[in-house]
């Protein structure tokens, strides 16, 4: 009796070690694939709204695809922000005569969408505006799941793929 159980427990171990490791090892090195094309994206997109001054619906769709190429489901905030262009206030880095700090608002998602509908899916932006984006994944990767299966670590409320990339505005759009 004592032979049958420790072959068991042999064989369970066995398996374990040439199928859910090697698997575990698979869909983290998935992970690291979806983080650096998503890093790389989400830097090209951001790259994109700095050099030319205005963020589109062609972009972002263009954005959103690439993202979804990974495989993953993911959730994308985006934040501008407006240089205020108040006249006692320092314009931009090029006036140095105006005196006082830079004075900043900010335009979230949803309030650049609705200015996006607003202006026919185009949003110009002007020297010195910021551009912030960050993503996480919403989707449960295979890797999560099973260190949710094993290890108990990662909760259904945490991501493992995020990245998150800020520029300030290089030119005027027009």
């Amino acid at each position: 009796m004592g032979d049958t159980t420790i072959t068991i427990i042999a064989i369970f171990l066995a398996a374990v070690l040439m199928f859910v490791f090697p698997l575990m090892a698979i869909s983290d090195r998935t992970d690291d694939i979806s983080q650096v094309s998503i890093q790389t994206a989400t830097n090209e997109f951001v790259d994109n709204i700095r050099l030319t001054g205005k963020l589109t619906e062609e972009n972002y769709e263009t954005f959103v695809q690439t993202l979804s190429s990974t495989g993953n489901a993911y959730d994308v905030e985006m934040e501008i922000q407006v240089l205020d262009e108040n006249p006692g206030k320092k314009a931009t880095v090029a006036e140095s005569t105006k005196i006082g700090e830079n004075v900043y608002y900010s335009k979230y998602t949803t309030q650049i969408w609705d200015e996006l509908e607003k202006n026919d899916g185009i949003m110009n932006l002007k020297e010195g505006d910021r551009v912030v984006v960050s993503v996480k994944n919403t989707s449960s990767t295979i890797s999560q799941q099973l260190k949710n299966f094993f290890y108990k670590v990662a909760g259904s409320d945490t991501y493992q793929v995020s990245a998150s990339s800020t520029g300030i505005v290089a030119v005027n759009g027009v």
